[in-house]
C-alpha cells in the first residue's frame, strides 16, 4: 500500500475535489464550524480556496503550490486555510466570487480569498503562479498584522458592497410587463450575436442553453426568421464543432475559440442535460434530424457514463487524463490511420483531419464542416451509405478509447443537476418518442425521492456513498419542482403533482420574503454564511428565481392557485429594466415574461385515450401552452367536469376562458397555432 507523507482534513470528506486536496502538505480543513472557530480562537485570518473536481486551473494551481511545501509552510502558519467545492456550497461560491468580482471586476475558479477570522472578505482573486502567490499571501498578512483597523474596515465595505449587490433588483417597484419590452431587450440583444457561426460574438464561447431556448421560442412566436436562421446555425456549428464529442457524444464545457473548435474539455451534466431540452425543442420545431441525433447520442453518454447504479446521474467528467487536457479525445493521424485502414482518407475529409481540425502536438479535434446530406452528394454516396460509415468509425474509436485512461469522475451527485437531465430526458421523449427516455426520467426522479428529499419536502442537495448531506438550496427545489412538473405534463400523473406541491410549500417557509417578492439562495435555517444571497441572474444555468417565476405559473394554472400566478407576475415586473438593459442575463425572465404579454394556452385533454393525444400533441413545438392530461375529472381542477364517457376531448383555454372542446389533435394545434 502506497504511504503518503501528509494527510489533512478533507481525507474524511466525501466530494471528489476535496479529496483531491487529501494529501497536500496544506492543512486543509472543510467548510464549517470547526474551522471558523479555529480561526477565531487562533485569531488567524481564513484562506478560502474555491474549486471543482473537473476545473483544469484548479489542478494547476494544486500541483504548482497547494503541493509546494514552502508554500504549504507560509499558509499553514499565517492560516486556516478551507477548500470549498463550488458545486457542493454554491451559496459560499456565490458571496465570495462576489466579493472578488468586486475587488476585481473579474471572477473564475480557482477562487481564492482572504478573509477576518469571521468570514467577511478584504481579498481575492483567481489563478495565481506560484512565486505571485506566495508573495502575495506574505504581504497580505504582513498588511494586515500593521494594519488591523484597515483591514477590518475594508472588509466591513466589502461585506456591505456583498450585500447591497442583492438589493439591486428587489428594491424596485415593479412595471407593466408588455410586449413592446420583450422586443427592446431581442433588438439591444442582436448585436451580440453571431450569425455566422452561432452564439455570442467572439472567444470564448459558451452554449449558454437557456438563451437558445428563450431565442428559439422567440422565433418562433414573433416569426422572426433572422432568429430561427441564427438558433438553428448555433446548434448546428455547435452539433458538428469540436465541442461536441463526435465520437462518443455530449458536450464540453465551452469553447475556447469562435469556432466551436477547441473545447475546455470537461463534460458537465448540467450542459447536457439542458442541451437535450434544447436541441430536443429544436427537433420539434424543424424536424432537423442532426438535432435528433446529437439527443441520441448524448443520452448514449449520459448511460454509459454519467449514470449510477441507483439511477442517479454524476456530476462531472475532468478535462484531463494523465495529467495532459483532453488527451482522452483527441487523435493522432497514423493512430486513425492504422485504425480505419481504407477508411481513412474518407474519415479524414469528413472529421476534418487536416489543417481544420489540427490542434497542437500532432493532435486533432474531430470536427465537421458539413452537413451529411452535403457530405454524401460530394462524395457521390447514398445518405444511408455514409450513415453506416459513420456509426462504424464511431464504434471503432469508442471502443479503441475505452482503453485510454480515463478523465476522473466526479462521481457526487446534486439534486439540482439531476433535475436537468431529468427534465431533458423528458423533452427528449416528447421530440422523439422514446419511452426509454422517459423511464430514465422516472428512475432518476425516483431515486431523487427516495435518497435526496423528506416525508416532509425537504431536500438535501448532494450524495455519495449512501450520504446525503448539505441542505438544499433554492436552485435544488426550483429545478426539481420543474421536472417534477415536467413529468406531470408529460405523463399526467398525479403523484408528481402533489410532490411538487409539498416542495412548492417548503420553498415559501424556508426561502420567501413575502416584502421584497423574492427567494433567497440559502433556507432560513442555515446560519454559516455571513451573507444570505439572492440568485437572479440568468447564466449557464438559470437564475433560481426565475425557474421558481415560471414554476409558479404552471402550479398555479394546474391548481388554480391565483395567488401563485400574482406572485411570479409581481417578480418579473422587477426586472423588467434589467432584462431590456442585459437580455443575455436575464434570458429565462424573458421566456417567464412571454406567458404574461403574448398568446398563452393551456390545453386540458380529458378522457380515456387523454395520453396518446397528449403524445401526439407534444410532438410538436408548443412553447406557449400548458398541459394537462388525464381520464378522471377528480384529478385536476383543470379536469373538473370536462369527462364524457366514451369521448376524449380537447379543450383550449386562455385568460380563464376555454373554447369548445374539439376532438382531433390536428384541431387543437389550429387553435393553439392561431387563436381563431
Amino acid at each position: 500500500m502506497k504511504k503518503h507523507q501528509y494527510t489533512n482534513q478533507l481525507i474524511h470528506e466525501t466530494s471528489p475535489y476535496l479529496l483531491q486536496h487529501a494529501r497536500n502538505p496544506v492543512n486543509w480543513m472543510p467548510w464549517g464550524d470547526e474551522a471558523l472557530e479555529k480561526a477565531k480562537k487562533e485569531n488567524k485570518l481564513l484562506l478560502i480556496s474555491i474549486g471543482y473536481a473537473a476545473c483544469h486551473w484548479c489542478h494547476v494551481m494544486e500541483h504548482e503550490s497547494f503541493e509546494d511545501t514552502a508554500i504549504a509552510q507560509v499558509m499553514n502558519d499565517y492560516f486556516v486555510c478551507i477548500k470549498v467545492d463550488r458545486e457542493e456550497r454554491p451559496d459560499i461560491d456565490q458571496i465570495y466570487m462576489t466579493a472578488v468580482q468586486l475587488m476585481t471586476q473579474r471572477g473564475g475558479w480557482p477562487l481564492n480569498v482572504i478573509a477576518l477570522p469571521d468570514g467577511r472578505p478584504f481579498w481575492g482573486g483567481t489563478y495565481f503562479m506560484k512565486d505571485v502567490w506566495m508573495n502575495t499571501l506574505l504581504q497580505v498578512h504582513n498588511f494586515h498584522q500593521e494594519n488591523p483597523d484597515k483591514t477590518v474596515e475594508y472588509a466591513e465595505r466589502l461585506k456591505q458592497g456583498i450585500s447591497d449587490s442583492n438589493l439591486i433588483p428587489i428594491s424596485k417597484e415593479g412595471q407593466d410587463i408588455t410586449i413592446e419590452h420583450l422586443k427592446q431587450a431581442v433588438q439591444h440583444w442582436q448585436s451580440n450575436l453571431d450569425y455566422q457561426e452561432g452564439g455570442s460574438a467572439g472567444a470564448p464561447k459558451f452554449m449558454m442553453p437557456n438563451n437558445l431556448s428563450f431565442l428559439l421560442r422567440w422565433a418562433h412566436q414573433a416569426n422572426d426568421a433572422d432568429i430561427l436562421e441564427y438558433v438553428e446555425t448555433t446548434l448546428s456549428k455547435m452539433a458538428m464543432g469540436g465541442i461536441y464529442d463526435q465520437v462518443g457524444g455530449g458536450f464540453a464545457r465551452y469553447s475556447t475559440d469562435a469556432n466551436w473548435k477547441v473545447p475546455h474539455f470537461e463534460k458537465m451534466l448540467y450542459d447536457n442535460g439542458q442541451l437535450l431540452s434544447v436541441y430536443a425543442q429544436a427537433f420539434k420545431k424543424t424536424k432537423n434530424p442532426l438535432y435528433a441525433e446529437v439527443i441520441n447520442q448524448t443520452i448514449d453518454f449520459l448511460k454509459r457514463e454519467m449514470r449510477s447504479p441507483e439511477h442517479g446521474f454524476y456530476s462531472s467528467l475532468d478535462a484531463d487524463s494523465e495529467g495532459e487536457e483532453g488527451k482522452f479525445y483527441v487523435w493522432k493521424k497514423q493512430e486513425l490511420q492504422q485504425l480505419l485502414k481504407d477508411e481513412f482518407e474518407l474519415f479524414s475529409k469528413y472529421y476534418n483531419i487536416n489543417a481544420t481540425g489540427y490542434w497542437e502536438d500532432g493532435n486533432y479535434i474531430l470536427l465537421r464542416r458539413h452537413t451529411d446530406e452535403t457530405f454524401a452528394n460530394e462524395n457521390m454516396l447514398s445518405l444511408s451509405d455514409l450513415k453506416d460509415k459513420v456509426k462504424s468509425w464511431q464504434t471503432t474509436l469508442l471502443k479503441e478509447r475505452e482503453s485510454r485512461i480515463r478523465p476522473g469522475l466526479d462521481d457526487k451527485i446534486l439534486s439540482s443537476w439531476n433535475a436537468l437531465a431529468i427534465s431533458g430526458l423528458v423533452d427528449s421523449h416528447q421530440a422523439l418518442g422514446n419511452t426509454e427516455f422517459l423511464e430514465l426520467a422516472e428512475k432518476n426522479m425516483q431515486f431523487l425521492k427516495e435518497k435526496q428529499m423528506s416525508s416532509d419536502g425537504t431536500l438535501k442537495h448532494s450524495y455519495k456513498n449512501d450520504i446525503s448531506k448539505i441542505d438544499g438550496f433554492l436552485e435544488d427545489y426550483a429545478l426539481m419542482i420543474q421536472a417534477l412538473l415536467d413529468l406531470v405534463e408529460t405523463t399526467g400523473n398525479i403523484p408528481y403533482l402533489e410532490d411538487a406541491k409539498l416542495l412548492m410549500n417548503k420553498t415559501f417557509e424556508q426561502f420567501y420574503d413575502s416584502e421584497k417578492s423574492i427567494f433567497y439562495f440559502t433556507p432560513k435555517s442555515q446560519t454559516d454564511v455571513i451573507n444570505r444571497s439572492i440568485e437572479v441572474h440568468d447564466n449557464v444555468i438559470p437564475a433560481s428565481n426565475s425557474v421558481m417565476a415560471n414554476n409558479l405559473i404552471r402550479l398555479g394554472h394546474l391548481t388554480a392557485n391565483q395567488d401563485y400566478l400574482k406572485i411570479a407576475e409581481r417578480t418579473v415586473s422587477k426586472m423588467i429594466d434589467d432584462f431590456k438593459n442585459y437580455p443575455g442575463g436575464y434570458s429565462n425572465w424573458l421566456h417567464v415574461a412571454l406567458d404574461f404579454t403574448d398568446k398563452h394556452f393551456e390545453v386540458v385533454i380529458a378522457g380515456e385515450d387523454a395520453i396518446e393525444k397528449l403524445k401526439k400533441l407534444q410532438e410538436n413545438y408548443l412553447p406557449n401552452c400548458l398541459f394537462c392530461a388525464g381520464t378522471t375529472d377528480k384529478q385536476l381542477p383543470l379536469l373538473e367536469n370536462r369527462i364524457v364517457n366514451g369521448k376524449t376531448l380537447i379543450y383550449i383555454c386562455q385568460n380563464n376562458t376555454c373554447q369548445l372542446p374539439v376532438e382531433s389533435t390536428k384541431e387543437a394545434l389550429q387553435i393553439t397555432a392561431t387563436n381563431e
